[in-house]
């Protein structure tokens, strides 16, 4: 397994990370200051993903594997232009959670250079296989190690992270959340163009409740940039 330096939730250096991949400025990523009503409102439209970092506590361990195994016994099915992937990795969650955002968002114009190659690439690949293509990509490490410094915290590739970003995205009319360190996609149910972000923000809040000692999450948007 290669071991990546860990992303920072910071907007801007996400932001200028997708543009690096092809996406054009007509898309940004922004803080998602609260997840009720009024403060979701503040957020510029369209949102076409939101990004959860949360702590991988005990808590969220015992339920990701209970959750997983359940899924197992079920053999759940997905639409076919679901984009899923795998992370094999370390630390290169963020990454997976970006490229879950675009590659699920067909109105998310994608120029030619490291994503478009990523994405034509592993169109027709299983979701571990798409993962390890990721470890494998040399301009997509390179790229995510130079963004990586860009933060403003010093992020050592060896330390313990104890922080994971996942994806969420509307697909089919049904809410997913990708995560590349799970087996399968996991549905949330139905949303829509006009409810995602509220649906979005629903699981959002789940996740928080199911841990409350803890207060380190933090909630992004991919959302269009503001003209």
């Amino acid at each position: 397994m290669s071991v990546w330096t860990p992303l920072e939730s910071n907007p801007e250096v996400l932001t200028k990370y997708i543009h690096t991949f092809g996406v054009t400025k007509d898309w940004v990523i922004t803080d998602v200051m609260g997840l009720e009503p009024d403060m979701l409102e503040w957020i510029p439209k369209p949102v076409k993903s939101i990004i959860l970092l949360f702590p991988c506590s005990e808590i969220y361990e015992k339920h990701r594997a209970e959750e997983q195994k359940r899924l197992a016994e079920t053999e759940p099915t997905y639409p076919k232009d679901l984009f899923y992937m795998r992370q094999f990795s370390q630390n290169a969650c963020g990454t997976v959670a970006l490229i879950h955002s675009v590659a699920n968002n067909e109105d998310i114009l994608l120029g030619e250079g490291i994503l478009k190659d990523f994405l034509d690439l592993t169109k027709d690949m299983a979701p571990e296989e798409r993962g390890k293509a990721l470890e494998a990509d040399k301009a997509v490490r390179e790229s995510h190690q130079a963004l990586a410094q860009e933060g403003q915290t010093i992020s050592d590739p060896n330390e313990e992270v104890y922080h994971h970003f996942v994806a969420f995205v509307n697909k089919a009319s049904t809410l997913y959340e990708l995560d590349g360190r799970k087996m399968f996609p996991i549905e949330h149910g139905a949303t829509s163009n006009e409810t995602f972000l509220q649906d979005a923000a629903r699981v959002c809040k789940e996740f928080i409740a199911r841990d409350p000692e803890e207060l380190r999450f933090t909630v992004l948007a991919l959302s269009a940039a503001v003209k």
